[in-house]
């Protein structure tokens, strides 16, 4: 059947992950009557073979035998195979067709063999028909990947789309439905020669009051991905319209994941357990028209009040399954674009009383991922916390537990007081408290009685047992005790991990208690016999730590600037050397020539840490460096923002030529910043209003 594979010489090439002699074996475990098998063959498959999306020499070498596989009706799950082409079929096109990828030359010359996607969309192209019967297959399954494939690989493109008119007509699934308009709307825009007819028949679709509503919207999000310049202001609410006459009561809300120690070694951490966790949760797709909407959110881009409106309207469904969707594209818009928010938090936190958990949970989860701005939800946040009381923490059914916990955490942001007693409990009775420690941290200055609960956290870790679970925990319990400086406690647990740490040689915990240590000033004086020695430390880490531990709290100039010079000195200087200098500021003038130099450096991280240390150390003499430095940063990486829009405030009047690149910044709708994530950008929009009310 599989005539010819052992005659490839597979050992000359190379897939993601060393040679490719594994190939033959994975493609013979595509036709195994074994389930398990096939399963584990196509899992390897794509995460070596076809790993993230890339098509190497033998991705292209295997076209013909999994076409092969994908023709023979006695192949067992024969969808997946044909999903398997089509998906490596679209990548090669869609990179043949991208000008990023047009030139193979621009790859590092060692590694040009392994791409091949040129090869690839040639020999599925050759195969092109075969879509044709693919699409006409009994199995869903095939049908869906054949579908798709008209889009795609078939060269006589009219016959392709008169195939899909066909395949509408005889699709009664709404998924199959939906993908067939989806396909039309993708062969007309990479085939202008069938632009106009496949615009005619989605403007006649989406007006046919004979078609059910959810092929309807489908016709109208992808008449405006086809031509996005046409969207007007009738587009949303036509939708919208649509939306209000699914029938999704019918729906059912699929289970829940299952929790994660169940597929999770028990020795894991529970933060990475938690992970594993999320990561099945967030990739579920709960309802058919899901894709479909984030198309169409995806095509309205930064059309905020546009997309606000719809999924108001999303999250007014009858089926949890499409409330769930619908707040985790909330916060993808929320996190992604600037704008008034206030809306949509205040429809998500209506969610928080439904009857559904997993809704009620995942709108928890929405709220603490935005807490920045969930001051709306507040009184909503603290009705579903005190409702249950802290017992909440430890319910037994996980998606209420999770629900509980989420508000407990996003109360806690904003906050607020009333979290402070399921936190408590969670560390109480040591039920889920690595989940506590974050939210306790915001609180440490208006809740002190947390702050015993952290330091038994710390005592109870076990420096002996494995790396990553003991620093996760100590990471996260060291920064919320660090907030609570001056207190004694705190700084005593804070000392206690510092000298377990460096007797076992955990340099990363070391590393993170001495900056924990900085933040209690002059105030830790007494550790200063345990700072001292670590500024000889052979890991580069522990000795930048240790030196700005020896300025914070010993305020000892003349010790702590020769070690930050020499710092200076390291092939990768780290940022927070560049911060120490600054935080010190004139005293600091010696080093001034070293960060002259740096000014010049490659990367702009550096650049921009150095220039804000020398405006820190020197003043207004050196804004006009400064300024070019920090302006130029920005620029060329956005991310680089939250740092220099932090120096610009503190440079005062001297910060005025920046000033139209700060409206520039504050004009543009997408988040920016450090990790143009809501916290950040929220911090970077108000740091640039404050700069900029200076200037009138």
């Amino acid at each position: 059947m599989l005539t010819g594979l052992d005659d490839v010489d597979w050992a000359s090439m190379r897939h993601a992950y060393g040679s490719a002699e594994d190939v033959p074996d994975l493609i013979l475990g595509l036709r195994s009557p074994d389930a398990a098998e096939r399963d584990k063959a196509l899992s390897g498959f794509y995460s070596t073979v076809h790993h993230q999306g890339d098509i190497y020499r033998c991705t292209t070498a295997s076209l013909p035998f999994l076409f092969t596989l994908a023709t023979d009706n006695v192949t067992p799950a024969r969808g997946d195979v044909v999903g398997l082409v089509t998906a490596i079929g679209r990548e090669a096109v869609e990179r043949c067709e991208s000008e990023w990828w047009s030139d193979v030359d621009a790859f590092d010359p060692e590694h040009a063999d392994m791409v091949d996607h040129v090869a690839a969309a040639r020999v599925v192209r050759e195969h092109g028909d075969l879509f044709f019967r693919f699409a006409t297959a009994p199995d869903p399954g095939v049908r869906r990947s054949g579908i798709a494939g008209l889009g795609y690989f078939v060269d006589d493109a009219a016959r392709a789309a008169a195939a899909l008119r066909e395949r509408l007509g005889a699709e009664r699934g709404t998924v199959l439905r939906l993908l067939v308009v989806e396909t039309m709307a993708t062969l007309a825009l990479r085939r202008p020669e069938c632009t106009a007819d496949a615009q005619t028949w989605l403007a006649g679709l989406a007006a046919d009051p004979a078609v059910d509503p959810e092929t309807r919207i489908a016709a109208l999000v992808h008449q405006a991905r086809c031509a996005p310049e046409r969207i007007d202001d009738d587009l949303v609410p036509a939708v919208v319209a649509l939306l209000k006459t699914v029938d999704d009561a019918g729906w059912r809300l699929p289970p829940p994941p299952q929790p994660a120690q169940d597929t999770v070694a028990p020795q894991v951490a529970p933060q990475v357990a938690d992970m594993f966790e999320y990561l099945d949760r967030i990739n579920r797709i709960h309802a058919p028209t899901t894709t479909l909407l984030r198309t169409f959110h995806e095509v309205l881009d930064g059309r905020v009040p546009h997309r606000t409106a719809l999924l108001a309207e999303q999250l007014h469904s009858r089926d949890p399954g499409v409330v769930i969707d619908a707040i985790r594209m909330s916060i993808t818009l929320m996190q992604a674009w600037r704008g008034d928010h206030a809306h949509l938090v205040t429809e998500i936190a209506a969610h928080l009383g439904s009857p559904h958990h997993e809704v009620a949970a995942e709108a928890a989860a929405a709220l603490h991922a935005c807490h920045v701005i969930a001051e709306p939800a507040r009184e909503a946040l603290a009705a579903h916390v005190t409702a249950q009381g802290p017992t909440g923490w430890e319910a037994t059914e996980p998606a209420t537990r999770r629900a509980h916990q989420e508000a407990v955490a996003a109360l806690a942001r904003l906050g607020d007081v009333r979290a402070v007693p399921s936190l408590s409990r969670a560390f109480d009775r040591e039920v889920d408290d690595w989940r506590a420690t974050d939210p306790a941290a915001a609180l440490v200055g208006v809740a002190p009685e947390l702050i015993p609960h952290l330091c038994g956290q710390l005592r109870r870790l076990d420096l002996s047992r494995d790396r990553a679970t003991v620093e996760m925990t100590a990471r996260s319990v060291l920064a919320a005790l660090a907030r609570a400086a001056p207190d004694t406690r705190a700084f005593d647990a804070i000392v206690g991990v510092l000298r377990a740490a460096v007797d076992r040689q955990r340099w990363d915990l070391t590393t993170t208690a001495l900056k924990a240590l900085t933040t209690f000033g002059p105030a830790a004086a007494t550790a200063l016999p345990e700072i001292r020695p670590l500024t000889a430390s052979a890991d580069l880490n522990v000795r930048s730590a240790a030196a700005g531990a020896l300025w914070a709290v010993g305020r000892d100039v003349d010790a702590a600037v020769p070690l930050l010079i020499g710092l200076l000195g390291e092939d990768s200087p780290l940022m927070s050397t560049f911060d120490v200098l600054g935080a010190i500021g004139p005293p600091a003038a010696a080093a001034l020539p070293r960060l002259r130099e740096h000014l010049r450096h490659s990367y702009e991280w550096v650049r921009v840490h150095c220039a804000a240390a020398i405006w820190d150390i020197a003043g207004p003499p050196e804004a006009p460096t400064v300024l070019a430095v920090l302006l130029q940063a920005w620029t060329q990486n956005p991310a680089t923002a939250t740092v220099a829009a932090a120096c610009l405030d503190r440079m005062g009047p001297a910060a005025e030529p920046a000033v139209p690149h700060l409206r520039e910044q504050l004009a543009r709708p997408h988040r920016a910043g450090k990790f143009a994530d809501i916290r950040g950008d929220e911090d970077l929009q108000r740091t640039s209003r404050v700069v900029l009310a200076r200037f009138g």
